[in-house]
């Protein structure tokens, strides 16, 4: 597993679990158009970039867990050629993520119009 697709793992993991529903709509077009997706599917796919940048709580997880993500980030660079030597960092960033407190954060918030 290389350090690109490692790290696009993890923040699949948690795309795919506060932005289900865009991830969801964009993966149906992907599959109904699978020679002119790029095309039927930007407005779709800007969605789903619209949910990571401005849902609440990946917000939050981003603010609460920035030391672990640094970290996590600095052992792929510095572990290029063997990125599962960095589990213990994904799990230690996972673990905050699944930890951070959602008190007063809209978990699942009401889109606004684009």
């Amino acid at each position: 597993m290389t350090v690109r697709v490692l790290a696009r793992q993890v923040a699949m993991d948690i795309t795919t679990k506060y932005c289900h529903k865009e991830m969801e709509s964009y993966g149906q077009c992907v599959a109904a158009h699978p020679s002119t997706w790029q095309q039927h599917c930007q407005e779709l796919k800007m969605k789903v970039a619209q949910c990571t940048s401005s849902h609440p709580v990946i917000q939050k997880i981003r603010t609460d867990c920035s030391k672990e993500f640094t970290e996590f980030e600095r052992c792929l660079l510095e572990n290029q050629n063997s990125p599962t030597s960095c589990s213990a960092h994904v799990a230690r960033f996972l673990g905050c993520a699944e930890t951070v407190d959602l008190a007063g954060v809209a978990v699942n918030p009401v889109p606004q119009p684009s």
